[in-house]
């Protein structure tokens, strides 16, 4: 490809992001009020946050829905065209609405709009020119920045629908925060995939009970030597009274190979090793084993009770990194 030809494409790219980011800055400078007021609506709410467009709009409107949902606010969908065919009976007395436009002139918007006047639905609208129909019946007004689209013809929704989905962003967040929504709640609705693996706890993928490699401070090397090979782990815990005193990894059979067999496992234990507790996050236990550069770790209560162990290779398993 031509030199010439190159920059010009990487150009124009540029060009449409510096476009929606002077966008987004407008926008942000003019937040004002009604931003405000629109929060405490939605902090408030008892029912479900509807959210309604078309066209464009509309796939802006399913992601804001889905990001309310996932962050605390019940929240739904509704396409404004099927809204006029049967779906208005999702749309509840206490529920709350957000209507996307641009234009605020969608007229497939309209049957909504009366719906939500004639019930006294609270509406937020999401649109360019207040004045508009849409803008004029709302409760609550947030105005997109009169910003040019960053397409060529200057047609094609872009800047609109950026500032739209931001827009959402910002209100979600906002009410999350108000509403205290913590990295607990959070996993409740994000309990798959690599973000839910993240608010795995210890306590989810530790090793409890009879397979614990457990041995006393007086067991022979010998039967220690057997603990370690059955359970497979390649450490053995040392325990006195449950409390942890001691761990013994390959390493320290290495360390100690002159008269291992003659020894007993306090003779050949780590001290003060390594430990988690249970309700830790399993990341914070591989931030652990990372920087200390080993592959397990026990795990104890306040009272250094050995409640289990883990190990690095099972929360690389689930995910976790």
């Amino acid at each position: 490809m031509p030199s010439q030809i190159s920059d010009d494409t990487i150009e124009a790219g540029r060009e449409v992001l510096r476009t929606e980011a002077r966008a987004l800055a407008t926008m942000a400078d003019a937040l004002g009020p009604a931003f405000a007021q629109a929060v405490e609506t939605l902090t408030a709410l008892r029912g479900r946050l509807i959210v309604v467009g078309i066209g464009k709009s509309g796939h802006v409107g399913r992601k804001m829905a889905a990001t309310f949902a996932s962050t605390g606010t019940p929240a739904h969908f509704v396409h404004a065209s099927e809204a006029s065919h049967g779906d208005l009976g999702m749309i509840t007395q206490e529920d709350c609405c957000i209507l996307l436009s641009n234009s605020g002139e969608s007229r497939e918007l309209s049957d909504v709009i009366g719906y939500t006047r004639r019930f006294n639905i609270p509406m937020i609208a999401i649109t360019r020119v207040p004045g508009s129909t849409l803008g004029s019946r709302a409760d609550i007004v947030l105005p997109l920045p009169d910003a040019p689209e960053a397409c060529a013809i200057g047609m094609a929704p872009t800047t609109s629908t950026t500032a739209s989905m931001a827009l959402g962003d910002a209100l979600a967040v906002a009410v999350m925060t108000r509403r205290g929504f913590d990295p607990e709640s959070f996993h409740v609705f994000h309990p798959g995939g690599k973000l839910g693996a993240q608010f795995l706890r210890v306590a989810d993928l530790m090793y409890t009970g009879d397979v614990l490699p457990l041995v006393s401070e007086d067991t022979p090397m010998s039967d220690v030597l057997m603990r370690m090979t059955g359970t497979g782990y390649g450490v053995a815990i040392i325990v006195s009274a449950a409390r942890l005193t001691g761990i013994i990894t390959d390493g320290d059979l290495r360390r100690n190979m002159d008269g291992l067999m003659s020894r007993r496992a306090g003779d050949v234990a780590t001290r003060d090793p390594k430990t988690i507790g249970p309700d830790a996050l399993v990341s914070e236990a591989v931030a652990v084993m990372n920087g200390n550069k080993v592959n397990a770790l026990c795990v104890v209560n306040d009272a250094q009770a050995v409640q289990g162990m883990i190990r690095l290779h099972d929360c690389l398993r689930a995910g976790v990194v």
